[in-house]
C-alpha cells in the first residue's frame, strides 16, 4: 500500500508539472511568444542577481556564526596542520568561487536578451586556455604536495616515547588493547578468536600475559604524550574517525594500519572550551559498514599521566581474568583431633 501511494504521488506531481508547462505555453501564445520570452528573461536575470547577493551574505553569516563552535580547535599536534591546510584551501577556492560566481550571475543580468545588441560568438582562445589550466594545476600541485607531506608524517614512525594502543573494529563496536609493563603487544591469530579471547591472543606468547583488553568503555590517552594507534578490523572495512583530532584511518581486515598523534588538550579542557560539560572525544566509523553503521561509536578520555596511571592500576589483563582468577579467601576449620601427651616421671632408686 505504501508503494502504491508513493507511485500515485509521483504521477500526480508529473501531471501537475505537465499542466503548468502547457498553461505557460498557452499564455505565451496569447501574449506573444517573443514578448513573453523577453519578460521571462528579465525576471530570471533579476532573480539571479538577488540570489547572488543573498547567497554571498548567507555564506558569510553562516561562516562567522558557526566558526569554531561545532568542533572547537584541533586537539592534536597534527590536527593544527590539517586545519591550516584546510584554511589555505578554503581561501584559494573561496577567491575563485567568488570571482566566478559574481561574473556568472552578473553576466546573466547584464547580458540578458535585448534588441539593442547582438550575441558575439567567441569559441576559442589559446592564451585563456593556458591560463585557466596552468594556474589551477600549480595551485593543486602545491596543495597536494603539502597533503602528502603531512600524510607521511601522520603514518610514519612515531616518537620513541610514544605509547601504543590497538583498536579493532567489528560490526558494530570498537575493542581496545593496551600493552602491559613490558610495553609490547603479544601475538594474535584470528583462528584463536573465541568468546573469552575476542582478539585471538596467543597465550603461549609471554608478551600477552600483561596485555589489557577493553571494550564498551572509553579509550584512555595521556595529554601531551604521543600515541601510536594500531588499527585492525575483524569483518569488513571500517574507518577510525577522530574528528576532534582531525585524524582518520581505514581499518582493513587482515592488514593492520597505523597512525600517530599527540593529544594537546584533555577532555576537561575541551569541556571548558566548548562550554559543554558532557563533552567527549568521539570515535566514529567513517566507512559505511552495514545497517548498524551509525551506531558504531566510541569515546576517548584524554587525561593527565597521573590520572592515566590510576586508571591503569585498576585494570586486569585478559590472561589473568581467564587463568589466574583469584580464589575466595576461606577460614581454616578448627583442629579437633589434638593429641595429648603424658609424661611419666619415675622415682630414682636409692
Amino acid at each position: 500500500m505504501q508503494t502504491f501511494f508513493i507511485v500515485a504521488i509521483l504521477l500526480l506531481g508529473f501531471l501537475i508539472t505537465f499542466q503548468i508547462a502547457k498553461a505557460s505555453e498557452y499564455v505565451s501564445v496569447i501574449r506573444g511568444e517573443e514578448k513573453a520570452k523577453r519578460q521571462t528573461n528579465k525576471v530570471n536575470a533579476f532573480i539571479m542577481l538577488a540570489f547572488l547577493i543573498l547567497g554571498l551574505i548567507g555564506v558569510y553569516y553562516c561562516n562567522e556564526s558557526l566558526k569554531g563552535k561545532i568542533l572547537g580547535e584541533a586537539a592534536s599536534n597534527h590536527g593544527k596542520h590539517i586545519d591550516t591546510m584546510l584554511d589555505i584551501t578554503i581561501a584559494l577556492t573561496g577567491v575563485v568561487f567568488i570571482i566566478t560566481q559574481v561574473l556568472l550571475f552578473w553576466f546573466g543580468y547584464k547580458y540578458q536578451e535585448s534588441d539593442k545588441r547582438k550575441a558575439f560568438y567567441y569559441p576559442h582562445n589559446n592564451k585563456l586556455e593556458v591560463i585557466w589550466t596552468v594556474i589551477p594545476a600549480i595551485a593543486l600541485t602545491v596543495l597536494v604536495g603539502f597533503g602528502i607531506f603531512y600524510w607521511f608524517k601522520i603514518t610514519g614512525d612515531a616518537p620513541a616515547n610514544a605509547m601504543e594502543v590497538e583498536i579493532t573494529g567489528s560490526q558494530f563496536k570498537w575493542e581496545f588493547r593496551y600493552p602491559g609493563k613490558d610495553k609490547t603487544f603479544g601475538k594474535k591469530y584470528y583462528k584463536k578468536t573465541t568468546g573469552d579471547n575476542p582478539l585471538g591472543q596467543i597465550w603461549e606468547d609471554g608478551a600477552n600475559r600483561d596485555d589489557i583488553y577493553a571494550t564498551g568503555e572509553p579509550m584512555h590517552l595521556v595529554v601531551n604524550k604521543p600515541v601510536r594507534l594500531v588499527i585492525n578490523a575483524k569483518d569488513v572495512i571500517h574507518d577510525v574517525g577522530l574528528i576532534h583530532f582531525r585524524m582518520k584511518m581505514d581499518a582493513v581486515p587482515g592488514t593492520p594500519t597505523t597512525m600517530w598523534f599527540t593529544p594537546t588538550k584533555t577532555t576537561k579542557d575541551m569541556a571548558k572550551e566548548t562550554g559543554n560539560p558532557d563533552f567527549v572525544f568521539e570515535i566514529s566509523c567513517d566507512q559505511m559498514c552495514g545497517k548498524g553503521h551509525t551506531n558504531m561509536r566510541g569515546e576517548i578520555i584524554v587525561e593527565t599521566q597521573e590520572e592515566y596511571d590510576v586508571w591503569m592500576a585498576k585494570k586486569e589483563s585478559q590472561y589473568d581474568k581467564l587463568f589466574n582468577k583469584k580464589q575466595p579467601a576461606t577460614t581454616p576449620a578448627p583442629d579437633t583431633t589434638k593429641q595429648t601427651t603424658s609424661v611419666t616421671m619415675s622415682k630414682p632408686n636409692h
